[in-house]
């Protein structure tokens, strides 16, 4: 297995372990507040659900804008690469791996800003009170 491709897939791997760590209690935190605050949030509740949010929306709007990118980056390179073995009129070096690989950029880069937030929101809010 090429270093990259280890690389590649570990730190995928390790993303989406952590996101499933973290995701839950994010959750449970937020539902038992929203719970507990019923129908008259204070404003501290009322700021930490208007944050969810937009966190929500930026963090989806990041993801998609990183994939696209990283799928454009992806054809480009899979399109040159076949173009040249074509011009030297050698066989095509295309192969599963090639495709791998992309797919695996293309996930962990929409992974990350929805980790970046799932995990900071873990940490920051096992610091926070309920009430």
């Amino acid at each position: 297995m090429p270093l990259r491709h280890k690389r590649q897939s570990t730190s995928v791997i390790v993303k989406a372990t952590e996101l499933a760590r973290a995701v839950p209690q994010v959750v449970a935190h937020r539902v038992t507040r929203m719970a507990l605050a019923g129908t008259s949030p204070t404003a501290r509740d009322q700021r930490e659900f208007r944050q969810m949010g937009a966190e929500k929306m930026a963090a989806f709007t990041e993801s998609w804008n990183a994939m696209a990118t990283q799928a454009f980056r992806a054809n480009y390179l899979l399109a040159t690469s076949f173009w040249r073995s074509w011009l030297a009129g050698k066989p095509s070096q295309f192969s599963g791996s090639l495709l791998h690989n992309a797919a695996l950029g293309v996930l962990g880069k929409g992974l990350g800003p929805v980790h970046r937030r799932a995990v900071a929101n873990a940490k920051r809010l096992a610091r926070t009170r309920l009430r």
